[in-house]
């Protein structure tokens, strides 16, 4: 799905995450707010208004709220269309409520602000630009247009005109940046809950795959005696029974099913956590599985092994977890992404850390995004223009984003940035991404890595 579509997507699925319920109750809030308005300035200041007008706008919200509470149910989502029409409403009935009380003179008009907030929050683009559109236009007229309030004894309140000039600009400064703030900030909630869902699915999805597996290939350790057991009895009643024609059939027909029941476990069953045997692998390993589904994409992957222990033969044995799997795994891809030819996969530890640093010899990085890599969809504009240079991508970023909340959730800390290509030799290019656990993160028990693995236990 392209960026646009995913994005129009998004903002009309958001469109009905709003009850008609909340908007009528912020409008019923309005409303008691306007009437308590209107009875201090007429009952207390004394002050001249057209009450007959502004109880009819007042009764016109009332009606609408009345109407919307009883011809829809409270647990009505709104759609994008009615959501602006509501919201459109709303501000068309503050403006006449300020037409008639003073334009730009009563300070209440700063309340010209919230629909546009309210429409930049869960609405689209278009629908907030028509509304904030309204909005200025409305609060242009107002600062020409209106009923003058008329204090007791006859004389007219109203602003300088620098004041009301000032008060018109800072309204159109207003409508403008809250509506961007309010809907850069809601955007940027709203990428991170769909980069944090698509975050925990992988896992989930991960998790699930890593189970299954188990589950066979504990199935294919706890059975490969018994089978071996049912094809030595069947080859020794084979040889037995080279006299009895009638029984050599079923015989041989045994020990070819148990042979048939072996390879069908040997090849479903491949990883799991299941198998006391398979929930901690070496640190190599771990690394050789995350690698292997980009090791035949036509770029070469190369692995190096150090260390600075007393014993660097001896790898650590660390905890098989699925998102270290699966965050490596987009690491690898992505670093095999961009490489021109090479990507070279480098594993060190000493005795406090475990570390990992994936090069390539691609363009590395953009300048610009570098300090914003690790972010839920980041847009590249030269490598959408590019088109092709990343296959299977659209620029998002979310792989990279999955890659280092899943590993970060392990221990890991990550760092990005371009180096002089050290698979190619070039001064400039090619991505580095390095990662280091604290060992006692993912090797918690490195005493005991290499002892007894004990009985696997039960698969609930």
């Amino acid at each position: 799905m392209p960026v646009s579509e995913l994005e129009l997507f998004q903002d009309r699925a958001r469109s009905d995450w709003v009850r008609l319920r909340t908007l009528v109750t912020l409008r019923w809030i309005a409303i008691a707010g306007q009437v308590a308005a209107l009875f201090v300035a007429s009952e207390i200041f004394r002050l001249q208004i057209e009450i007959g007008l502004v109880a009819l706008a007042v009764g016109a919200s009332v009606l609408a709220n009345l109407f919307s509470t009883f011809l829809f149910p409270q647990s009505t989502r709104l759609t994008v269309t009615q959501a602006t029409v509501m919201l459109l409403f709303d501000l068309l009935q503050l403006g006449l409520l300020l037409y008639l009380t003073g334009g730009l003179n009563n300070p209440f008009s700063i309340l010209m602000l919230v629909p546009v907030t309210i429409a930049a929050t869960f609405l689209p683009l278009r629908s907030t630009a028509l509304i904030g559109g309204v909005s200025i236009l409305l609060v242009t007229a107002l600062s020409r247009f209106f009923f003058p309030i008329v204090l007791p004894g006859g004389a007219e309140i109203g602003l300088p005109n620098l004041f009301l000039f000032g008060f018109w600009v800072a309204m159109m400064i207003g409508v403008t940046f809250l509506g961007l703030y309010a809907r850069q900030v809601t955007s940027e909630m709203h990428s991170m809950g769909d980069a944090l869902l698509a975050t925990q699915m992988a896992l989930s999805r991960e998790q699930k795959l890593t189970d299954l597996g188990g589950v066979v290939a504990a199935a294919a350790h706890e059975l490969g005696t018994p089978l071996a057991t049912i094809k030595l009895a069947s080859s020794e009643l084979l040889s037995e029974a080279a006299d009895r024609e009638d029984l050599i059939e079923d015989i041989r027909l045994i020990g070819e099913q148990a042979d048939r029941c072996r390879d069908i476990l040997r090849s479903m069953g491949r990883a799991g956590k299941d198998d006391q045997m398979l929930r901690r692998a070496p640190l190599e390993g771990v690394v050789l599985e995350a690698a292997e589904p980009h090791a035949h994409r036509g770029k070469s992957l190369s692995f190096a092994v150090s260390s600075d222990t007393e014993h660097p033969k001896r790898q650590p044995v660390i905890e098989r977890r699925p998102e270290i799997v699966h965050g490596l795994r987009n690491l690898i891809q992505n670093a095999v992404d961009f490489a021109e030819s090479a990507v070279e996969i480098e594993v060190h530890w000493d005795a406090e850390t475990i570390s990992l640093r994936i090069s390539d010899d691609g363009p590395g990085y953009p300048p610009s995004l570098i300090g914003r890599i690790g972010d839920p969809f980041v847009r590249n504009r030269k490598a959408e223009e590019a088109g092709g240079e990343r296959p299977g991508y659209e620029g998002m970023g979310l792989g990279l984003f999955i890659a280092k909340t899943l590993l970060e959730r392990s221990g890991a800390r990550l760092e990005f940035s371009n180096g002089m290509g050290r698979v190619t030799g070039r001064r400039q290019g090619g991505a580095i991404i390095f990662v280091e656990w604290p060992r006692d993160a993912i090797d918690p028990a490195r005493d005991r890595a290499h002892g007894p693995l004990g009985e696997n236990p039960q698969i609930i």
